[in-house]
């Protein structure tokens, strides 16, 4: 199976994952967009030797992965390429601060820990947007960004590119196993093939994107689409859990909850 076949694939399952009637799939969307946005926040405004601290604000992460039945190694083997962003910006840092701080009486490099802090901080945000597109259908959360009163022009087109990013990687699938068919012995795509090949995919993205605005022009689209049906309504659970993890997410970010449990329970076992 190609990497395009591969990357089809994640999409139809994380699709299908978001429309399960797991407990979590059913909180309202403008509350777990709140959330995710707030915990985004509050993750990349910790200091960048603030490693403890950080370490806290995995349970959010941890507690939806258990909530929405997920599993976090698939989530990881689907989206790792990305985590190699943070990564690469935080290895120079070693190199850049050679400072040096004290730690439980051992003296640390300031530049790595401020690598691990930001390679932590790019592994968090990451996961919870995955688990936000992975517990939230594509209508429901452009239903949460139009409440939000972002233009309907970008909400639109968040949808349809997410709605036909598969159907761009089926036509470039296409393509690359018809020029594998004609050059079977040569691996990969000649570089003198790249521009033609891009020519047509374009030309094909054009045409398609052409079909599908006359379908929907004949369904009566006219500038606003509906997402929904009808409109989701607050329910009591919704504002608990807003309320539950908006709380757990300030506390952790206030105070290094993670280091005070550790000093408390060293004192019980000492």
């Amino acid at each position: 199976m190609s990497k395009i076949e591969h990357a089809v694939r994640d999409i139809h399952f994380i699709t299908a994952s978001a429309s399960r009637d797991q407990w979590v799939n059913l909180i309202h969307p403008l509350v777990k967009f709140a959330l995710t946005a707030g915990y985004i926040l509050a993750v990349v405004s910790f200091p960048k030797y603030d490693l403890a601290g950080l370490a806290g604000m995995a349970v959010y992460p941890a507690a939806v992965f258990i909530l929405a039945d997920l599993s976090f190694l698939d989530a990881v083997r689907r989206i790792y390429p990305i985590f190699l962003f943070p990564c690469l910006l935080g290895i120079c840092n070693p190199f850049f601060d050679k400072n040096t701080i004290l730690i439980f009486g051992m003296t640390v490099s300031a530049g790595i820990l401020s690598m691990m802090t930001l390679i932590i901080k790019g592994v968090f945000t990451v996961l919870a947007s995955y688990l936000l597109i992975a517990t939230t259908p594509i209508d429901k959360l452009c239903y949460a960004l139009r409440m939000l009163h972002i233009p309907k022009e970008m909400v639109t087109q968040i949808m349809l590119t997410y709605r036909y990013l598969t159907v761009l990687l089926e036509e470039g699938n296409s393509m690359i196993q018809a020029y594998a068919l004609r050059a079977p012995k040569q691996k990969g795509i000649h570089v003198k093939a790249w521009g033609s090949l891009a020519g047509q995919l374009l030309l094909r993205s054009v045409d398609r994107a052409e079909a599908v605005y006359e379908s929907m022009l004949l369904r009566g689209y006219n500038g606003a689409y509906l997402y929904l049906k009808e409109k989701i309504a607050f329910r009591r659970w919704d504002v608990v859990y807003g309320l539950f993890w908006a709380g757990v997410i300030l506390l952790f970010r206030k105070y290094p909850v993670v280091l005070i449990a550790g000093n408390l329970a060293g004192g019980m076992l000492g």
